[in-house]
């Protein structure tokens, strides 16, 4: 493995445990603090979601591209901006780094490191929250990115915290931070029978924006490589 390529899977996975720790770990902090308003809750959990995508796309996205999502990883593939063989390790390193973050957010709260979520988020309306939540997202992606890539950390977070409210699932929109939030009985967890249609909805709405954008801006393929912020560790 090239030391290039190990400084990318490295910022994919730590990127992708800060960002399954906030999102898991904002859920415990805001869930214990809410005294059972689920809407208090779901906000603070929100604000400190976007937030951390923000700030996260702005670091590493200089060295990996701050994909921390398979969605996005593939969607870059089919654009000829990441190289296939380089695909799978990405995706390996983004879920591994989200069960990390999972780890993480137990520990410091101070819960078993693995309990299973018994959190139902199953049928239609869960299934076309997904799609719509990921088909946006890759919009927003594959949109600023081609004309304002300067915009995009800032674009990402403000979408995905909007997607929390106006989604019934509350926009996972992330194969590996789906995964990863099965893991944890907690606010922010899902059972793992639901995972896999989650997934399913999440790369169904990440390969249509892909295919659209792929039309509406045919010069596209040239730029994919810089899906989120153009990489300076070439």
């Amino acid at each position: 493995m090239k030391p290039n390529l190990r400084r990318r899977l490295t910022a994919e996975f730590f990127g992708t445990l800060l960002l399954v720790a906030t999102v898991v770990g904002s859920g415990i902090m805001a869930e214990r603090l809410a005294n059972g308003n689920v809407a208090l809750a779901l906000l603070a959990n929100t604000i400190a979601t976007g937030a951390t995508l923000v700030a996260l796309i702005l670091t590493f996205g200089p060295i990996s591209g701050a994909h921390f999502n398979p969605v996005v990883s593939v969607a870059d593939a089919l654009e000829g901006g990441l190289p296939l063989s380089e695909t799978l390790v990405y995706v390996l390193a983004q879920i591994a780094g989200g069960i990390g973050g999972t780890l993480l957010a137990h520990i410091m709260f101070s819960l078993p490191y693995v309990s299973l979520s018994r959190h139902v988020r199953s049928g239609p309306s869960q299934f076309v929250s997904e799609v719509a939540a990921t088909f946006g997202l890759l919009c927003v992606i594959w949109g600023c990115s081609r004309s304002r890539s300067n915009v995009v950390p800032f674009a990402v977070g403000s979408y995905i915290t909007a997607a929390y409210w106006f989604t019934a699932s509350t926009s996972f929109a992330n194969p590996a931070v789906t995964i990863a939030r099965g893991l944890s009985d907690t606010f922010a967890g899902i059972r793992p029978i639901d995972v896999p249609l989650f997934i399913a909805a999440q790369f169904a709405g990440g390969i249509a924006a892909t295919l659209l954008f792929r039309w509406l801006v045919p010069s596209l393929p040239s730029t994919a490589k810089d899906v989120l912020v153009p990489h300076t560790d070439k």
